[in-house]
């Protein structure tokens, strides 16, 4: 019981962090400037920062040559300047790069 009060406490204050952004910056003629900015900046550096992360060990001398993390991540590129949405972009990515890795590679 006790493990289960502290996943309990945990999740409802991630929630709260969450969501409380949300409740104050309700009306956006008050919103800081740089909250917006913030919102339009951070999406881009998040997929960004990923693609990084993902090619610090790639060997371009290797066996692949690093082709697969280089098609992930153009389809990555791809599908967010398509449809501008980072959860799609990171799914779509993630899975064609491991579909590559494991029946290709």
């Amino acid at each position: 019981m006790h493990a289960l009060y502290l996943i309990l406490v945990m999740a409802a204050g991630t929630a709260f962090l969450r969501f409380l952004p949300f409740v104050i910056f309700r009306d956006p003629a008050r919103r800081p400037a740089v909250i917006t900015y913030l919102g339009q900046a951070l999406p881009p550096a998040a997929i960004g920062m990923l693609c990084v992360y993902c090619l610090r060990n790639v060997e371009l001398t290797g066996r692949d040559h690093g082709i697969p993390e280089i098609a992930a991540c153009l389809l990555v590129a791809f599908l967010q300047a398509k449809w501008h949405n980072v959860v799609l972009s990171i799914l779509f990515g993630t899975a064609f790069y491991m579909a590559v890795v494991q029946l290709l590679v």
